[in-house]
């Protein structure tokens, strides 16, 4: 089992006592929700292997999103699959490289 921080341990307890409350909005969850009920067709399974860094840090961020962990990888894999994940930390440099 993964020991989780400060931080993650009282996320974890909000959501287990049933008063977590996302800030995802409305609009946001239902475009989440509705992309992965029409994209995905389950009709394959992997098994993979990561670090339990990797995978709480996931964990933390579907937690944020409010959809499952295993949603959010699978929205991660069709995204990066189509051409449509984007890295959004790689045009920092770029720019700031062209900003002078």
């Amino acid at each position: 089992m993964n020991k989780l921080n400060r931080e993650e341990q009282e996320l974890s307890d909000a959501f287990d006592a049933g008063v977590f409350k996302s800030d995802l909005s409305p609009k946001r969850r239902a475009l989440i929700e509705s992309s992965a009920a029409n994209t995905f067709k389950k009709d394959k399974r992997i098994n993979i292997r990561i670090s339990g860094r990797d995978l709480s840090a996931i964990q933390r961020r579907a937690m944020e999103e409010g959809v499952p962990y295993q949603t959010l990888v699978t929205s991660i894999l069709h995204k990066f699959a189509s051409g449509t994940l984007y890295d959004v930390t790689a045009n920092k440099s770029f720019s700031k490289q062209f900003s002078h």
